[in-house]
C-alpha cells in the first residue's frame, strides 16, 4: 500500500504548486478515491454530523449486494441447467456454448460448479457493458462540468445489472444504463441532485422501450426455446394454487431457487444485505419497516375482500414477501438516501406507501405482476412532498405550542 501511495503521489505531482492540490488527473481521482479518502470536504452548509464519505458508502453497498449476487448467479446456471436437461440440449448456445465446453461444464443442474459457471457467462457481460459504458457517461461529464468522477457508478450498474432478466441483449442493457445516468441522474446535476432512482428509471425505460426482451414468459431462463414464467405470473394466470401445482415452495421461494432476474430471486440474501445497511447506517429501518407494514396491511386488506375473477387476490403476505423484486427493492433501491424521504416520519409514510403500492399495482393490474419498480419510482415522485408535508406539520405544531398570545 506504500508503494501504491509513492506512486499516487508521483503521477499527483504534475498538477501541484506549492504543495496544495489545484486539480486532478482522471487516472489519479479514480484510484485515489478508491483506496484513499479524497480531500476535498464542504467549505459551505449544509454539513453532515458523520466521518463517511460517498467511497465507504459505495463500499458498503457492493459489499451488501454480494450475497444477492453469488445467489443470482448460482440460480440463473441452475435455471439454465434444468432447463437443458428437461430439453435434452448437450450445450448452450453462441459464444457462451464455446466457453463453458471449453472450461468441461457439463450442464448438471446439481453440480453448484455448473451452475456457478453457466450464471457467470450471463452475469459478467451484462455487468462489464453496464459498468463500461455508466463509467463513459460519468467521465463525460465529469469533463465537461470539470468535477470530480463519482464512485456510484459501480453501486449503480451493479444494482441495474441484478434487475435485468439473464437473456437481456447487450446492447439492451448498454442503452438502459445510459438511460438511467444521463436522464435519471446527469441532467439533474449529477450524484445527489436526481429525484428518481437512476437504477429504476433506466429499467422503466427498457420495459416500455423493449417489453419482449424484459418481460414475459421466455426472458427468465438463460435457455433458447424454454418458455417458464415467475411464480407471479403463473398466479396472475391461475390463482396460488398453481404454484403447488407447479412444485414450487415458499421456502424455494424465499431461498431463490426460482425463475426470475439476475439477483431478485432470493429474499433471504436481499435481507442480509438490508441488516447490513441498516447496521452501517446506510439505509433507513423506518423505510424497510414501513414497506413491509404497508405490504402486509394492503394484502390482508385483499385476502378479506377477496375476488371471484382475479386471482391475485388470494395471495397471502408471505407470499408477497418472496415474490417479484419486494425484498430487492425495499432493501437496496427504496433506501436509496438521494431519492427517499429524509425526515423520520416522512421515511415511514415513505416505506408505507411503497408497500402498499407494490400490492395494489399488482392485485390490480395483473398483466404487470412484477411492478416494484413502479410502485418506487412513484414514490420517488412523491418523497419531497411527504417531506415538506411533514416540515409544515412541524412547523405548524410549534407556533401553536409557542406562540405568544396577543396582547
Amino acid at each position: 500500500m506504500g508503494k501504491l501511495r509513492n506512486y499516487l503521489d508521483r503521477l499527483r505531482s504534475p498538477f501541484t504548486k506549492d504543495g496544495h492540490l489545484e486539480k486532478y488527473s482522471a487516472v489519479y481521482e479514480m484510484v485515489d478515491n478508491l483506496f484513499y479518502t479524497p480531500p476535498i470536504i464542504t467549505n459551505t452548509a449544509p454539513h453532515v454530523r458523520d466521518g463517511i464519505d460517498l467511497k465507504r458508502i459505495t463500499v458498503f453497498i457492493v459489499l451488501a449486494v454480494l450475497p444477492c449476487v453469488f445467489v443470482g448467479i448460482w440460480n440463473i446456471g441452475y435455471q439454465a441447467n434444468t432447463a437443458m436437461t428437461e430439453l435434452i440440449v448437450d450445450s448452450a448456445q453462441g459464444w457462451r456454448g464455446v466457453v463453458l465446453d471449453f472450461l468441461g461444464v457439463s450442464y448438471n443442474p446439481d453440480s453448484i460448479r455448473d451452475d456457478i459457471w453457466h450464471g457467470l457467462v450471463y452475469v459478467i457481460p451484462v455487468f462489464v457493458v453496464t459498468l463500461v459504458v455508466g463509467g463513459a457517461w460519468e467521465i463525460l461529464f465529469a469533463v465537461i462540468r470539470k468535477r470530480k468522477l463519482s464512485e456510484g457508478i459501480l453501486v449503480l450498474s451493479l444494482l441495474f445489472t441484478l434487475t435485468l432478466p439473464p437473456t437481456i441483449p447487450l446492447w439492451q442493457a448498454a442503452i438502459g444504463i445510459s438511460f438511467g445516468v444521463v436522464i435519471g441522474k446527469e441532467v439533474f446535476g449529477g450524484t445527489g441532485k436526481n429525484f428518481v432512482n437512476p437504477v429504476l428509471a433506466g429499467r422503466a425505460f427498457l420495459y416500455f422501450a423493449y417489453p419482449a426482451q424484459i418481460a414475459g414468459d421466455s426472458v427468465w431462463t438463460a435457455v433458447d426455446g424454454f418458455s417458464g414464467a415467475t411464480p407471479l405470473g403463473l398466479i396472475s394466470a391461475g390463482g396460488i394454487d398453481t404454484i403447488a401445482v407447479t412444485g414450487i415452495t415458499w421456502v424455494q421461494a424465499f431461498l431463490g431457487q426460482v425463475q426470475g432476474t439476475m439477483g431478485e430471486t432470493s429474499t433471504l440474501a436481499c435481507l442480509l444485505g438490508g441488516i447490513f445497511l441498516v447496521y452501517t447506517g446506510i439505509a433507513s429501518w423506518r423505510i424497510i419497516a414501513g414497506g413491509f407494514i404497508g405490504m402486509i396491511l394492503t394484502a390482508m386488506l385483499f385476502n378479506f375482500i377477496g375476488s371471484d375473477t382475479n386471482p391475485m387476490f388470494s395471495i397471502p403476505w408471505y407470499w408477497h414477501m418472496v415474490l417479484g423484486g419486494f425484498a430487492f427493492g425495499i432493501m437496496f433501491l427504496a433506501t436509496d438516501p438521494v431519492t427517499s424521504a429524509c425526515t423520520n416520519t416522512g421515511r415511514w409514510l415513505y416505506g408505507l406507501l411503497i408497500g402498499t403500492l407494490i400490492v395494489v399495482i399488482r392485485i390490480a393490474n395483473p398483466t404487470i405482476p412484477e411492478c416494484t419498480m413502479f410502485a418506487i419510482l412513484l414514490a420517488n415522485i412523491f418523497a419531497p412532498l411527504i417531506d415538506y408535508s411533514v416540515m409544515q406539520l412541524n412547523i405548524m405544531k410549534r407556533r401553536q405550542r409557542y406562540a405568544r398570545p396577543p396582547f
